[in-house]
């Protein structure tokens, strides 16, 4: 294959991944909307197991068929990873609780500076002045579109801080064990789904009666609801294996960075759908300054220099089979 012909087919996988991501997301998102809002099934925790439910299901269908190929991790990074995993979840539901509207995404937005330092700390990530001026641009877009009250409380910003820190370290894992390992996106979630599943659904009611003093064993269950907890759990498994996917294949940074795209599509299909309200001209600056600054990242991390490993290398392990056509070869080389 020729260099050109190879970079258009890595460019094209690039992109369904991105579009496979950006639609699950979007799709749970208003999905879980109507789940929460409409049928007042508003436990969250629960709810995520139930999505690793499904998504551990999918795997176990996947490796029977023969398109997961037998892989290890060690004990210790997996529960390390399920820990981050669970502390973030249930740190951004604790957090949406105790704090402002407007300090929540805030901290949301913090996570970037964060998976910066991440990656500077561990893997001697070296970014240019480009690079760095247009993560504040996109940082300063979200802001105008979604911040709006701040107050701030100590157990909220506790809240925020563990819920920050725990995602920032989940997604960097993502991302350093499927290099460390070789592991695929399917084999990654193999390993780690059943024990989300597991720990999240023993803990889950529990975290959930604790935030909203209802008992999910006692949600009155109709057609409706069921039907829409069932497209939650369906779509989840899609917005799972391509954030892996899409991690696994860039940086959690540019992840973050490129991925505040769904916040914009999000408010826009609320301007769609539900009218006028939330919609005005600061909103509408900040979505072109967010997309501006998204534009300019991806031009900036991508020239020489702008975004690179000054001296990192991981272990050898044996290679494994590639299970997708989303898990080619070059994605290691990829910062």
């Amino acid at each position: 294959m020729t260099p050109s012909s190879k970079a258009d087919k890595k460019a094209a996988v690039d992109i369904a991944a991105w579009t496979f991501n950006i639609v699950t997301s979007v799709g749970i998102i208003i999905v879980n909307k109507a789940l929460m809002a409409t049928y007042g099934f508003t436990f969250a925790t629960t709810l995520t197991g139930l999505h690793f439910v499904t998504t551990t299901l999918m795997t176990l269908v996947l490796r029977w068929l023969g398109y997961i190929q037998p892989s290890h991790l060690p004990v210790a990074d997996l529960l390390k990873f399920v820990i981050f995993a669970n502390f973030s979840i249930v740190g951004m539901n604790v957090s949406l609780m105790w704090n402002s509207v407007g300090f929540y995404q805030i901290a949301k937005l913090s996570m970037i500076p964060v998976s910066c330092l991440l990656e500077v700390a561990f893997d001697k990530i070296r970014y240019s002045r480009d690079t760095k001026l247009s993560i504040l641009i996109v940082l300063l877009g979200v802001a105008v579109c979604t911040v709006t009250d701040v107050s701030v409380n100590t157990k909220g910003f506790i809240a925020a801080f563990v819920a920050v820190w725990s995602t920032a370290l989940q997604q960097y894992y993502v991302h350093h064990l499927q290099r460390k390992y070789q592991l695929s996106s399917f084999n990654l979630l193999g390993h780690t789904a059943p024990i989300q599943a597991a720990s999240l659904l023993i803990a889950g009611p529990f975290v959930d009666y604790w935030l909203t003093n209802k008992r999910v064993d006692a949600f009155s269950y109709d057609s409706a609801s069921l039907l829409f907890l069932f497209l939650s759990c369906t779509i989840a498994i899609g917005t799972n294996l391509s954030q892996f996917i899409c991690i696994g294949r860039f940086t959690a940074v540019t992840f973050q960075v490129l991925g505040h795209m769904k916040t914009i599509l999000v408010l826009t299909l609320g301007f769609i759908f539900f009218g006028r309200e939330g919609l005005n001209l600061h909103v509408v600056v900040g979505m072109i300054i967010a997309i501006m600054g998204m534009i300019w990242y991806g031009n900036a991390s991508s020239k020489p220099g702008g975004k690179e490993r000054r001296s990192y290398s991981l272990p050898k392990t044996s290679q494994p089979k590639r299970d997708s056509l989303l898990e080619s070869d070059d994605t290691d080389e990829k910062v």
